[in-house]
């Protein structure tokens, strides 16, 4: 019996060393090992917005640039097939499109576009410059600056693997979507350790962005349709129904973002007000790119001045197209051109929005048509700085 216990005291000996080997040896290799908290080698970019606020113009100054692979709207295949159902229910659906896309797996529009694919049926292809670019197309080189009449002509017949091939080939992934009105929404993604997100959320004086809707009142009817959930109907918005969910959405998206906010947004979050970007163009943008973790290059500085330094507003034939302006121009257009009656009705229904993102009310039509009385407030009284956030309050 003695025999035996000692025996089995050495076994048990054995095993605890062999044990307290194995556990050295997988603590220091581990040392050596990735951790699961380092960031994606990719930057992802979701410019948030909503419709006629610019985000067009403000999704250019990214895809224009060398590092970047930019997509305008995917989630309008999302809309388009189920434009029955209410943003509300679309919002999982454009989410885990927007996912897959910062992830570069395209075959997230198997769901929408069944059929064998060119570059051409991605909606709003054109206007992505690595869409018109090496190695998604070889008529352009990506320091080139491309526009979309030229890339329509030359890169349309491309296979839609492309799109996939290219967007491995970058270090920003960029989106801009409007289809997003609850922030909320997207803290799945801003806690997915496979993605590396940051948010850009483009705002505009509500009463300019419906002197720009008028001017597409039927290419806006199906999405109005979708936001006020008319199971389908194309709605006209000549009750600013859908502006004023759309300033909801505003008021929302800021107020999550930097009153109290979790501490998975710190840094990950920026407000950009289009009134401040065209009259301060190459600083806004600077901003915007060193938070998106860029530099701004001169061929990149140079189109951007011509781009804001153009003559006049823009035609109406022009209002989905990024042409060069008068940006400041364009920006203040609303106070010639609506009626005083309109602009009452749209700071009835936005007048959280208006106030909380800095804009002035204006009291009579004196007021709206005097120009030397500045509408847009100082953007440092009203910004919100991580600084001052301490999480634990």
């Amino acid at each position: 019996m003695a025999r035996i216990r000692i025996v089995s005291a050495i076994i048990i000996l054995f095993v605890m060393v062999q044990t307290g080997f194995l556990l050295f040896m997988y603590a220091q290799h581990s040392s050596f090992m990735p951790q699961s908290k380092e960031k994606p080698s990719q930057v992802h970019i979701l410019i948030l917005s909503s419709w006629r606020s610019g985000s067009s113009f403000v999704g250019q100054l990214f895809s224009q640039h060398p590092s970047v692979f930019y997509l305008m709207e995917p989630a309008w295949h999302v809309w388009v097939t189920m434009y029955q159902s209410s943003a509300k229910v679309l919002h999982m659906a454009v989410r885990d499109l927007v996912r897959s896309v910062f992830l570069c797996d395209m075959s997230v529009f198997d769901a929408y576009m069944p059929w064998k694919r060119n570059l051409s049926d991605l909606f709003q292809w054109a206007v992505s410059r690595a869409l018109c670019s090496v190695p998604a197309c070889d008529s352009f080189q990506r320091t080139d600056i491309t526009s979309e009449m030229a890339c329509k002509t030359l890169c349309g017949r491309y296979p839609f693997s492309k799109v996939e091939e290219a967007c491995k080939t970058y270090s920003h992934v960029v989106i801009k979507e409007v289809r997003f009105f609850d922030l909320k929404v997207l803290y799945p993604l801003l806690t997915d350790p496979s993605l590396n997100l940051k948010i850009i959320h483009l705002v505009r004086d509500p009463r300019a962005v419906v002197k720009s809707r008028e001017q597409s009142v039927k290419a806006l009817a199906r999405d109005n349709g979708i936001v006020l959930s008319t199971n389908g109907t194309k709605v006209e918005d000549s009750k600013y129904r859908v502006m004023q969910e759309i300033c909801r959405s505003h008021v929302q998206i800021y107020e999550t973002a930097t009153f109290k906010p979790p501490n998975f947004l710190k840094d990950r979050y920026l407000m950009i007000r289009f009134e401040d970007l065209v009259r301060d163009p190459l600083s806004e943008i600077s901003e915007m790119y060193k938070f998106a973790d860029l530099r701004l290059t001169p061929t990149l500085k140079s189109w951007i001045y011509n781009i804001t330094h153009g003559q006049g507003p823009g035609k109406k034939k022009e209002a989905f197209k990024i042409t060069s302006r008068d940006a400041v121009n364009v920006s203040q257009a609303w106070r010639n051109v609506l009626s005083f009656q309109k602009i009452k009705k749209v700071q009835e229904v936005c007048k959280g929005a208006i106030n909380m993102l800095g804009y002035q009310l204006v009291d009579s039509e004196k007021e709206q048509r005097d120009l030397s009385l500045d509408l847009v407030l100082p953007r440092r009284q009203n910004q919100f700085r991580w600084s001052s956030f301490n999480p634990k309050n």
